[in-house]
């Protein structure tokens, strides 16, 4: 008599997951986790980036004085306010942009007719003039921006080369080697501008325009947001420039567009002392 045959452990596998099983359950758990993306709320967009001023005379006055009053802690009276007027700033043609391309053509309406002879020339005309004593003077927050200044104050210095006043890569000496001959146009940063003021190398006595440079890089950082280096040009600008302004004798020029942030409007501005 034939044995009854026993199910193979193989035909009741069909039963099991197996490979085509698990499909629906990975398909599953996909749409689950997509749900729950879904579901998850968005990080909000990055902030736009603060807007630019291109500010009038009377606003970069008054920018400038909330600045000078901010880094030395003060609040100047009313008395000494009236000493600031419009014409210690000066005006730039509003046609043309304010940037590094278009720095010598600014320069050269600034100091008008004359500005051949006053910043070209290797010497004076009918004039001794004492030497390391430039007419014109911008300061900016690293050696690499002052180059880049330079590069765009080609214009002048052909027939006579302009002043290197910043420490990177540049010693101290030969500076003054430098300031030793006749010079029209100088770049810099604060600390090294001063010190070479100090030693009695660059000389203050043709300077009529300083050029400061409201260039923010691509940190945001600018010559006034950089608390060691805002305060060099401040100590700078109190004891070799700021009374030189107020005569009359010497013009701070902004260049370039201010940070809306850095811009407080009149009446916002924290008294103190």
């Amino acid at each position: 008599m034939a044995k009854p045959q026993k199910h193979s452990k193989s035909h009741g596998s069909s039963k099991r997951p197996g490979k085509h099983g698990l499909k629906p359950k990975i398909k599953s758990s996909k749409k689950v986790k997509k749900s729950e993306s879904e579901a998850a709320p968005k990080p909000p967009p990055p902030p736009p980036p603060p807007p630019e001023l291109l500010l009038t005379t009377s606003q970069q006055l008054e920018f400038f004085i909330q600045q000078y009053q901010s880094a030395n802690s003060i609040q100047l009276s009313s008395l000494e306010l009236e000493s600031f007027t419009d014409a210690c700033i000066l005006k730039l043609s509003e046609s043309l942009p304010q940037d590094v391309s278009n720095l010598s053509e600014h320069m050269k309406a600034a100091f008008g007719p004359s500005w051949k002879e006053v910043l070209c020339k290797k010497q004076l005309l009918g004039k001794i003039s004492e030497p390391g004593s430039p007419a014109l003077l911008t300061i900016s927050l690293s050696a690499l921006r002052s180059l880049e200044l330079l590069r765009s104050l080609k214009p002048f210095t052909r027939d006579c080369h302009a002043a290197k006043l910043f420490a990177k890569h540049l010693k101290i000496e030969d500076q003054v080697s430098c300031l030793k001959n006749h010079v029209n146009v100088a770049c810099g940063t604060p600390s090294r501008i001063k010190k070479l003021i100090d030693m009695e190398a660059l000389c203050l006595s043709r300077l009529a325009i300083v050029v400061l440079d409201m260039h923010s890089d691509v940190k945001g950082y600018s010559l006034f947001s950089i608390p060691q280096i805002r305060d060099e040009f401040w100590e700078l600008y109190t004891t070799h420039f700021h009374q030189r302004v107020l005569d009359g004798s010497l013009r701070i020029c902004l260049y370039g567009t201010i940070n809306a942030n850095n811009f407080k409007k009149k009446g916002k501005t924290d008294a103190s002392g």
